[in-house]
């Protein structure tokens, strides 16, 4: 008799699992084509350190004057891995802006560290939301170290397709303003640098104030990302702009970076006025 209940027991067992497992195929599947089949491509930036997600508020208001009007999502994630959104996303929008904070914001590469993490779990969430594959990177200061540090230890190339990266400002070597003299961060992303995705356009822009700094960040440790990304990506670029706005804070400001963010990173079917001509 106990042998009989163990054998309908586990025929039972067997029915639940294969319904539970058949049902978790289906939905993977569906899942998949619709991240395959999706033509949304959102462009997806990374503050500074001490900075939320309202720091882009400017640049973006800027932005959709100037060009068809992008959609805005900001996603706060907290110290405890749980995610606040706030704004919406049209169904019809292909390349809305969407903006990942930190609780904890603070600068130093332990922070840095976590915060890639973080942003993982933020990428997870969103694709499961959104259903996207292709996506567009902008990261400002230490956001672009950010970035850096997601793409070389979690980013995975068979769910996700990062097209452009574009950094502004970034000190890939810290305060440093030798590159002979190289922080545990940057040798750490040197080591790492062969699990960049070699697809990736990458851009860094640094600001100059006197072609020695942006008043914050020295301008070879921005350059010090050739290290990084020189041969490991499809193209690697480096910009300097100067004037007005060149400095650290202001760079997303800067109409220069924005003539560069709607040249290399708005679809080129937007209509751009800081493209024309003064």
């Amino acid at each position: 008799m106990r042998n009989k209940l163990i054998i309908i027991f586990s025929f039972i067992l067997l029915i639940i699992i294969g319904i539970f497992g058949q049902n978790w195929v289906t939905n993977t599947r569906t899942t998949q084509s619709k991240i395959q089949t999706s033509h949304m491509s959102p462009i997806i930036l990374i503050p500074g350190s001490s900075a939320s997600v309202n720091r882009f508020d400017n640049l973006l208001t800027k932005l959709n004057v100037h060009n068809q009007h992008h959609d805005i999502l900001k996603v706060q994630v907290k110290k405890n891995n749980q995610l606040v959104y706030s704004g919406k996303i049209r169904s019809n929008d292909d390349q809305p802006f969407i903006i990942i904070g930190f609780e904890n914001n603070a600068d130093g590469y332990n922070n840095i560290k976590k915060q890639s993490k973080w942003l993982d779990i933020a990428m997870a969430d969103l694709q499961d939301r959104y259903h996207f594959r292709n996506f567009q990177g902008i990261g400002h200061s230490n956001g672009g170290l950010i970035w850096t540090r997601y793409l070389e230890n979690y980013y995975d190339a068979d769910n996700l397709n990062m097209t452009t990266l574009m950094t502004l400002g970034t000190p890939f070597n810290f305060s440093e303003s030798s590159s002979q003299r190289r922080t545990v961060m940057l040798k750490d992303y040197i080591e790492k640098s062969s699990n960049l995705p070699s697809s990736l356009i990458m851009y860094s822009i640094a600001g100059t104030e006197d072609y020695t700094d942006d008043g914050i960040v020295p301008v070879q440790s921005v350059l010090a990302g050739k290290y990084i990304f020189q041969k490991r990506v499809k193209s690697y670029t480096q910009i300097t702009v100067s004037g007005d706005d060149a400095q650290h804070s202001s760079l997303p400001e800067n109409k220069e970076v924005m003539r560069l963010i709607q040249e290399h990173i708005l679809s080129q079917t937007d209509n751009n006025d800081f493209r024309k001509p003064k």
